[in-house]
């Protein structure tokens, strides 16, 4: 379908951009042109028209807008996007010397494919612009491991991403278990993440791994969370009557632990291109719905992966725009949500606090113990 917004100075290029610019093809874009004439009420728009303008606004800015937002994120420093909050100044704010984003997401999500497209589109400027990850890693114990990655090789990166191992739909508990912990005790290159369902593995393999996985890298704390989905499968599974992956996926970005985080998740949905142009709109409709949240906002769909196995970006420059609005919109949540400086007061509290604690704990010790020894003697007399 020929895009209606182009003039005929544009047909050319309107022709080459239909091959990304799939959504173009729906059934309510002729809609959707006809809004940008005459501006609807926003809250009447339907989900299908919000996403439709939402496609539209990113293939507009992806152009021109590609360079300029990649520049801003090759120049980034950790606090570069800090606003005042509270009336505290900011060298009175503890800000780390690198953001960290942590992608989590089920097994088969497309982390990995997400990480080595962020090294295609942020890396052009840096020494290695590619690198593997354990997606076309050959050994088993590979995914095993937390992995940080620095997309952009630039000494003035101030940011790196967490590739972490992905979740099962089967053991969600122990899922959301791991990843508590990883929020609140922060991450490191190569933790290592064994699972109560590694039972194949060997006292030998388990010593191996826990060698590897050195604490001596640097523990960085968690300052935003991307949630990564595999729309295709969540949907595919929906027709078949299967909630599973829409239900686990809801517990994964609803979860607790993402409350040490100033807001929700960023929710990436990636997919092939096995899926139709309904069912692409359909399944993110489907999918924020479930998660009771806006079709629009901190939410993107990115094609990690061509139907021939290549990266993306040459061919879909939207997903590479979207790619990197997504990892600007992380840091600006991490740099407007750092906390303040623990000063001397904090500390004592702290201090107190746990003392108080060791000695709640010591007399609830010695009461158990003079309850054991006065109920013995009980039965003696």
């Amino acid at each position: 379908m020929k895009n209606q917004l182009c003039s005929s100075d544009e047909d050319e290029y309107c022709e080459s951009s239909n091959t990304y610019c799939w959504w173009r093809s729906a059934a309510e874009f002729e809609e959707c042109v006809k809004l940008k004439l005459d501006p609807p009420n926003v809250v009447a728009l339907t989900p299908r028209i919000r996403i439709l303008r939402e496609l539209e606004r990113l293939s507009l800015v992806a152009q021109d807008g590609l360079n300029e937002l990649r520049h801003k994120l090759v120049m980034y420093r950790s606090g570069d996007f800090w606003m005042p909050t509270g009336g505290i100044p900011k060298e009175k704010t503890d800000i780390p010397p690198v953001v960290t984003v942590l992608l989590v997401g089920f097994s088969g999500s497309g982390k990995s494919s997400l990480v080595n497209l962020m090294y295609c589109v942020l890396g052009r400027s840096g020494l290695v612009p590619f690198a593997q990850t354990s997606s076309g890693n050959s050994s088993k114990y590979t995914s095993m491991f937390l992995e940080e990655h620095n997309v952009i090789r630039s000494l003035r990166s101030g940011f790196c991403v967490y590739d972490s191992r992905g979740f099962d739909y089967d053991q969600i508990g122990e899922s959301l278990e791991e990843l508590y912990n990883w929020i609140n005790d922060g991450v490191h290159h190569n933790q290592l993440c064994l699972r109560s369902g590694d039972h194949f593995l060997q006292r030998d393999e388990v010593e191996l791994l826990m060698a590897r996985s050195s604490s001596k890298f640097l523990r960085r704390r968690v300052n935003c969370a991307m949630v990564v989905a595999n729309i295709a499968e969540i949907y595919e599974a929906y027709k078949a009557g299967n909630y599973k992956p829409l239900e686990t996926t809801k517990e994964l970005y609803c979860s607790t632990a993402f409350k040490k985080c100033a807001e929700n998740p960023i929710l990436i949905l990636t997919h092939g291109d096995m899926l139709s142009t309904e069912e692409r709109i359909e399944g993110r409709i489907k999918i924020c719905e479930w998660l009771h949240i806006s079709e629009t906002s901190g939410v993107y769909d990115i094609v990690c992966l061509t139907e021939y196995g290549f990266i993306a970006e040459d061919s879909d420059p939207v997903s590479a725009y979207a790619l990197t609005e997504a990892v600007y919109r992380a840091l600006l949540i991490s740099d407007r949500s750092h906390p303040p400086k623990r000063n001397i007061l904090d500390w004592t509290m702290l201090v107190l606090s746990w003392l108080m604690c060791f000695i709640a704990a010591l007399f609830a010790f010695l009461a158990e113990i003079c309850s054991k020894v006065g109920h013995r003697d009980r039965f003696r007399l």
